[in-house]
């Protein structure tokens, strides 16, 4: 587990390492301020693009070889950004992060899923939350405390070392995974680019002022190319973007409040130092530190949420820390025009205590509710869904603050515009997972692996026959669902099939 918590720490970290030193970068290389954005954009695209391949990948060839390999290339990637001479090779380098970036996450879900046993999945999760949350919060503080000494390239000069260090571990200690007997499809790979990347491309450009032609040329080809991509995928046995998936409700209701609940946390995080700056007089080191509250509650209750989902429902889990964060988002809403500090830090925290409740038990059904050949289908729609809230939140932020702009106290105004949207997305975000414990299903996929259900003798044709005195069928699809969609925890928990005793005389 160390292996992969490495590797996905710097994973997270590389982003908010490059937002801090973009200035420096670009007085460095002489290079524009909107010519070094595509140092960030880079990398962010060439994640979104390759996140579901590589997951399908992972599936066909193994997650092991996938996260080795995308350990690798980000690895090696990291000591060309660090020795890039201009801003075309650092590009260069950050595209290569990111595809490596992508192998990491996609299947990162996967993996956690076979090195925990399934009765301790959720301690996992949380343990990979905790990763993340603590990555994200350290980033801006780590990128500020290695620039103070050395120059820009040590931020990807060091990541290295801790790269080869990874290596090492997940050749000696990751678990091989089963492999599926499906083969890639090269046409679903150019799809998903292409709708992924124009939708993504299409959010950055409102967010940047782009020609409103523009960006609805964008987005109508991206849906254009979506509606295609997601036709073909009914066709394919196992599909690149899981519609196969899509079909039980439960991953379908999780997927959607992961959407929402990102969205809302980063409206957030991308707002409030707006307001802090320019309406509070704040400075930037001040201004993380008062946002610190946030990712150190997450931090606090990932492992105590995940160690929760492996005995109580996500809906319910879920449901709850989403009220508690939409409660703390608009106690942040409601603040005072100067508010003091510690006012500010407390609602901040208790928006962190919520996404924290959420995360670990979201995330842990969204890969447990997938069988285990498409465990590497799950962990890249769970880290899709959250590229795609975190780019969607961000690029509502920018649209807000670019309307409000010419207005009289525009910061303050967009600022409470998009705090607002952020209550808005994580109240319904709780909805959704509230829906879930509606379902029937999601019993079965639930975090109390535990517990047994009388409906899951159903699944059971064995005891079904002792039950009913007529023979087992060897497929029984009460739920109206192909065998082989059911989770994981729904097809272990029914167990195997037990043979009837000898009856036959001693001799």
């Amino acid at each position: 587990m160390l292996a992969v918590a490495i590797a996905i720490a710097m994973s997270v970290l590389v982003t908010s390492l490059a937002n801090i030193a973009l200035p420096t970068i670009a007085h460095d290389l002489n290079a524009t301020p909107a010519a070094s954005i595509w140092v960030v954009n880079a990398y962010q695209l060439a994640v979104t693009v390759t996140l579901l391949p590589f997951a399908s990948i992972g599936d066909i060839y193994g997650h092991r070889r996938v996260y080795i390999w995308g350990l690798a290339v980000y690895t090696a990637a990291s000591l060309l950004c660090a020795i890039a001479p201009s801003l075309p090779v650092l590009v260069i380098g950050r595209v290569l992060q990111g595809f490596g970036g992508a192998g990491i996450m996609s299947v990162n879900g996967a993996l956690v899923r076979f090195i925990f046993p399934r009765n301790e999945l959720g301690r996992g999760i949380g343990f990979n939350a905790l990763v993340v949350a603590g990555s994200s919060a350290a980033g801006p503080s780590v990128a500020a405390a290695v620039m103070s000494v050395f120059s820009w390239p040590w931020l990807f000069a060091l990541q290295v070392p801790a790269g080869i260090a990874a290596l090492w571990m997940s050749h000696r200690f990751l678990p091989s995974t089963p492999r599926t007997n499906h083969s890639f499809d090269p046409l679903s790979a150019v799809m998903n680019a292409v709708t992924f990347g124009l939708f993504i491309t299409a959010l950055d450009g409102i967010g940047r002022g782009q020609g409103a032609a523009t960006v609805l040329i964008e987005l109508g080809v991206s849906i254009t190319v979506g509606w295609f991509f997601v036709h073909r995928q009914y066709t394919l046995p196992a599909p690149m973007l899981p519609v196969d998936l899509f079909r039980r409700p439960v991953f379908a209701l999780s997927v959607a409040t992961a959407i929402c609940a990102h969205a809302a946390q980063l409206v957030a995080f991308v707002a409030l130092p707006f307001y802090f700056q320019y309406v509070s007089g704040l400075s930037p080191i001040q201004i993380g530190i008062l946002i610190t509250p946030w990712p150190a509650a997450l931090v606090v209750m990932a492992p105590i949420a995940g160690r929760l989902a492996d005995r109580y429902s996500a809906g319910l889990l879920g449901g709850l820390g989403l009220f508690v964060m939409t409660l703390g988002l608009l106690l942040v809403l409601f603040l005072p025009h100067r508010p003091a500090q510690l006012d500010v830090a407390w609602r901040l925290a208790v928006c962190g205590i919520g996404f924290g409740f959420f995360q670990s038990p979201n995330n842990r059904l969204m890969i447990a509710s997938a069988p285990r050949d498409r465990a590497g289908a799950g962990s890249g729609m769970l880290s899709t869904s959250r590229l795609l809230g975190q780019t969607t939140g961000s690029a509502l932020v920018a649209l807000l603050l670019g309307l409000t702009h010419d207005t009289n106290n525009g910061v303050e105004l967009g600022t409470r515009l998009a705090i607002g949207m952020a209550a808005a997305f994580s109240g319904i975000a709780m909805i959704l997972s509230t829906l879930r414990l509606r379902r029937p299903q999601s019993q079965s996929a639930r975090a109390g692996l535990g517990e047994r259900s009388n409906r899951m003798s159903l699944f059971d044709p064995v005891k079904r026959s002792r039950e009913s005195g007529k023979p087992a069928r060897s497929e029984v699809q009460t739920d109206g669902l192909d065998p082989r969609l059911r989770g994981d925890d729904e097809t272990e928990r029914a167990g195997p099939a037990r043979s009837p005793p000898d009856r036959r005389p001693s001799a």
